[in-house]
């Protein structure tokens, strides 16, 4: 984690949240290990096709700092690296589910329409 939460506000709490889950794939991977269970780094970069390896690094990396992801390497060649959740990242599972549930609704109602204020002529008409 960075920074000592410890001296977070109390009414901050959702900024601590914010960290720690923040930034476009954390919840992604997150969601890929809990219905996978462990997985190797290139499953999760084919399960992923639109991040590249070097921020899949990065999130997988800032995830095991702050307790969410467990980084096991074999000493094999070629090196194999698997990801786990931790007792932390797995404790998420119900938050996960009601984002990717509060998502897909959100995409039904609101993925085929126009941001307001973005109509077409015919539409205006």
């Amino acid at each position: 984690m960075r920074g000592d939460v410890r001296n977070t506000q109390e009414y901050c709490a959702i900024e601590i949240a914010m960290e720690v889950l923040g930034g476009r794939w954390k919840l992604a991977v997150l969601k890929l290990l809990l219905e996978h269970g462990t997985l190797r780094f290139g499953a999760l970069r084919r399960a992923l096709p639109s991040i590249t390896q070097r921020m899949l690094t990065r999130q997988l990396r800032e995830m095991e700092a702050d307790d969410l992801v467990i980084r096991t390497v074999y000493g094999e060649v070629p090196p194999k690296v698997e990801y786990s959740l931790t007792e932390t990242g797995a404790s998420l599972r119900d938050v996960a589910a009601q984002l990717d549930t509060w998502g897909r609704r959100y995409r039904e109602t609101h993925g085929s329409a126009a941001p307001a204020g973005n109509e077409t002529a015919e539409e205006k008409a």
